[in-house]
């Protein structure tokens, strides 16, 4: 049976736990599944500062697990450090963000991504230029602050509203491993597409690595390539 490495960048066990949930009830008796919090990392992957200190504890995981599993799943929109998991492996490496920009478009003229808060906003922007997606981003919108009363599932539902009615997005794509679970209640609501990435990156992973590919380790992810 395949076996599939999650790795979440932070070291919140209760995302952990919710990603691993979401996981095992995509791949059910088909595949494996493991997530793993990185040692030494932030709570939560908010800032580039952030990012950079889940590194080392990232690369460790990689290097002592790549020969445990059949791929590999960066488990946080950012990508943090997705480069260098390539760079570490020659089995399949996907990112939940890379995953789900990609998926939407394929689903849609053009994705809306709906993000935890105003400030990942300007990352998730960059993001979609790296993968030079910008122009099928109808934009990156975060919910509003609202009464205590308001349901958290509702804040982000009427952003996602708000993203299909007034910037014209045909798929709504999830912009954090803490929203996974909230796919279906919002596609439920709003009658079109929602990613969720952590679901994504699973059945790109899981299809390379059935279709016996990898990274290609050629020039740019082989460490060894003089260029």
């Amino acid at each position: 049976m395949l076996k599939i490495l999650i790795l979440n960048p932070n070291s919140d066990e209760s995302m952990t736990a919710e990603i691993r949930k979401t996981a095992r009830r995509y791949a059910d008796d088909r595949f494996a599944v493991e997530c793993i919090s990185t040692p030494g990392a932030p709570r939560l992957i908010e800032t580039y500062a952030d990012m950079a200190q889940a590194g080392p504890g990232m690369a460790r995981i990689m290097q002592e697990n790549q020969d445990k599993y059949d791929g590999v799943v960066v488990a946080c929109h950012y990508d943090p450090h997705l480069d260098a998991m390539k760079e570490i492996t020659p089995k399949p490496a996907v990112g939940i963000g890379e995953a789900s920009l990609r998926v939407a478009t394929m689903l849609g003229h053009r994705f809306s991504l709906i993000t935890t808060d105003e400030r990942s906003i300007p990352i998730h922007t960059g993001l979609i230029r790296k993968y030079s997606l910008q122009d099928a981003a109808a934009s990156v919108r975060a919910p509003e602050a609202g009464p205590g009363d308001v349901p958290e599932k509702d804040r982000y539902l009427q952003a996602a509203r708000e993203a299909v009615e007034k910037d014209r997005a045909e798929v709504i794509v999830l912009g954090c491993a803490g929203l996974s679970g909230l796919d279906r209640f919002l596609q439920g609501e709003l009658g079109v597409p929602v990613l969720d990435g952590v679901v994504c990156a699973l059945f790109l992973v899981e299809g390379m690595a059935r279709y016996g590919i990898g990274v290609s380790k050629v020039r740019r992810y082989n460490p060894d390539d003089p260029g």
